[in-house]
């Protein structure tokens, strides 16, 4: 298992029923059935609603673009102090998982 992967799953580890699978190069994160996050390249990404994607605007975040021709733009860069902080990890995961539902 990827290195980043297992220390995202880590620090997430509150966030209920959390797995993932293989996708886009990287990995899918789902909360049980619900696909909120992606782990990619050594980055972090969470599905954004309009109201949290301006948070990761503000950060300098960007749109997860695996390559040239493709672009998930509810997908954004989650900023390292956020994954490194296992509680505030948790609350942007919490509402990313009910931004999808």
């Amino acid at each position: 298992m990827d290195s980043y992967l297992e220390f995202v799953l880590d620090q997430l580890d509150s966030v209920p029923a959390l797995n993932h699978r293989r996708m886009f190069g990287g990995f899918g994160l789902y909360s049980d059935t619900v696909f909120f996050g992606i782990v990619f390249d050594g980055r972090l990404y969470f599905h954004t609603t309009s109201q949290t994607q301006k948070r990761f605007e503000d950060e300098g975040m960007e749109v997860f673009r695996p390559n040239a021709r493709q672009t998930l733009k509810a997908y954004y860069e989650v900023p390292p102090h956020v994954i490194e902080d296992r509680t505030l990890a948790a609350g942007w995961a919490f509402e990313a998982v009910a931004g999808v539902s």
